[in-house]
């Protein structure tokens, strides 16, 4: 179990699994640029987040929901929450005696509600897990919160106008568990990975930070001290006698 002191946002996971040199930068140094694509991204969660509860029928939604996993060792905020009512014979499913919670009940409102976390992207679905992570670890959060099994979340693009459900199985939550104990990890070593440049770098908003077609391969700011000086050294050999 962490402390309230250990935990790290969730956000964080996302930045590690696109570029652990990245979620360096950010989390480690404090360094952020923003261009187009953070911007855009900043505007749709900041419409998101101005929302707040609704209510529509069978679907109740809160915005901006504070997350916190004691176990995990990570806090954030989801940017939607939706709790769908169940039907009659699935409440009586999720009331079975011995059977995990499968839904919750909501303060002032008649019925058993099934958690999923909502998460906004601006652009389209990825090919790597990053999002899917991201996402998972917020059900996770939700699990020991509110003591109950939450089997899927979704993405909502904002490129394509349209959500793609994620199932949390056996998987994915294995790879956010193991991502998580990676961020712990690295957090803790407090060092600056190297860069190494691949072509998602270009789309990176740290890009002139990092700069990793200057600083890339076996190159360091350390090195070039270290050579800079034996070169003065040998221009000067009588000083050194």
């Amino acid at each position: 179990m962490f402390t309230e002191d250990d935990l790290l946002p969730i956000s964080a996971l996302q930045h590690l699994l696109f570029c652990e040199r990245q979620w360096a930068l950010i989390h480690l140094e404090g360094q952020w640029t923003e261009n187009r694509l953070t911007t855009e991204g900043r505007h749709l969660h900041e419409r998101v987040d101005t929302l707040g509860v609704e209510s529509r029928g069978d679907r109740r939604t809160a915005r901006s929901l504070h997350l916190r996993s004691l176990r995990l060792g990570l806090t954030g905020r989801a940017d939607a929450v939706e709790f769908h009512r169940l039907d009659p014979e699935e409440a009586a499913f999720a009331a079975l005696p011995g059977e995990k919670a499968q839904a919750v009940r909501l303060p002032g409102v008649s019925g058993l509600w099934r958690p999923m976390p909502v998460e906004y992207k601006r652009g389209k679905p990825k090919k790597n897990r990053c999002d899917d992570v991201q996402l998972c670890a917020q059900g996770l959060c939700l699990e020991e919160m509110l003591q109950v099994d939450i089997p899927a979340g979704a993405l909502f693009y904002g490129k394509i106008r349209r959500r793609t459900v994620v199932p949390f199985d056996d998987e994915l939550r294995h790879l956010t568990e193991t991502t998580i104990a990676r961020l712990h990890e690295l957090t803790g070593q407090r060092d600056t990975p190297r860069v190494r440049y691949t072509k998602k770098c270009d789309r990176c908003s740290l890009y002139a930070t990092c700069l990793p077609k200057t600083t890339g391969g076996r190159r360091s700011a350390r090195g070039y001290v270290a050579r800079a000086v034996a070169d003065i050294l040998a221009a000067r050999p009588g000083e050194n006698s």
